[in-house]
């Protein structure tokens, strides 16, 4: 069995005084050996903790034993390694960011879609289907038939719905996202927009993936996880892909052939994208890198983030 459990969690819920929660969440995670990134604001809590089984679900009783955290809902995997490298509690303005004021999930949202009847759903032809995603998480993978919305951030897709309204014109709107937060909060606005039938994957494409079989899916390619697993399959079983470690960007084994890649410097994605500077910078990160390995030690390093991305390491969907 594998070694170190993965939790992915979100709550919308008010926290007013969600800034007083910081010390306590950090300190019983780094008390129980668990890593991960978990976010904090006014809305509610959002993030993905790995470790121990022991440890994790000691995290997860004392946010349960929080009357704001009491129904609480979390999705588990495994992973052979340990899929992050610190444990993190950060105070944020969202815990998914869209940048739109006054939407609130608690108030209005989408219709939840079961894992097992979202087959049925898009595949009406009275329904279109949208990948609310950014463009390198849907490169690797999405549902059959899916809009690809190409956002480089969630703060996007409000105006990509304003310019495509006429795509979006059929009775029904579906909507997916990794971990379901992201669809929360699309689906909350495409209801402010006037959408009447809008539906979202309860538990998002993870959830999907551990219940419906491979056989019967819909779903085409790997899901990218805000990980060290980069990507998991159906059964959430770890993918094909890696992590560029300059950009984030998943990559196959077939990209880093190209001359692009450099390992923990550059790949096809973003070797026009970073200065000489950077790339002077990252090399030696990987130099460090590859002697403490060579130590038997871990080298934490720091790596650039994805524009639009939370510091967080992408825990919009991590829920």
């Amino acid at each position: 069995m594998s070694s170190y459990l993965v939790a992915a969690l979100y709550k919308f819920v008010r926290l007013p005084e969600y800034a007083s929660l910081q010390a306590p969440l950090t300190e019983i995670c780094t008390s129980n050996d668990v890593k991960g990134t978990l976010l904090l604001a006014a809305e509610g809590i959002n993030g993905t903790i790995a470790g121990p089984e022991a440890g994790v679900r000691n995290v997860l009783a004392y946010l349960r034993g929080r009357p704001e955290f009491s129904d609480l809902i979390h999705k588990e995997s495994w992973a052979d390694e340990e899929p992050f490298l610190r444990a993190k509690v950060r105070l944020k303005k969202e815990i998914v960011t869209m940048g739109v004021d006054g939407i609130d999930p608690n108030k209005i949202v989408g219709t939840y879609v079961k894992p097992q009847d979202w087959n049925a759903l898009i595949s009406d032809p009275d329904t279109v289907v949208v990948d609310t995603r950014n463009d390198y998480e849907v490169a690797i993978g999405t549902f059959k038939g899916a809009l690809d919305p190409k956002t480089k951030s969630f703060r996007e897709f409000p105006a990509w719905a304003a310019e495509n309204k006429d795509t979006l014109k059929k009775p029904k709107v579906a909507m997916f996202c990794t971990g379901g937060i992201r669809c929360e909060k699309s689906t909350a606005f495409m209801k402010e927009q006037g959408y009447d039938e809008v539906y979202h994957l309860e538990g998002g494409i993870l959830k999907y993936l551990e219940e419906v079989p491979e056989e019967e899916s819909l779903w085409e390619g790997d899901c990218f996880v805000f990980d060290e697993r980069v990507s998991v399959r159906h059964g959430l079983e770890p993918g094909d892909y890696d992590m560029c470690r300059a950009c984030r960007r998943p990559i196959s084994e077939e990209e880093k052939t190209l001359p692009e890649f450099v390992e923990g410097v550059s790949c096809p994605y973003c070797h026009e994208e970073t200065t000489p500077e950077q790339k002077e910078r990252f090399a030696e990160r990987q130099k460090q890198i590859m002697l403490a390995k060579k130590r038997g030690e871990k080298h934490i390093g720091i790596t650039k983030p994805r524009a639009g991305d939370d510091a967080a390491t992408g825990t919009e969907d991590a829920g």
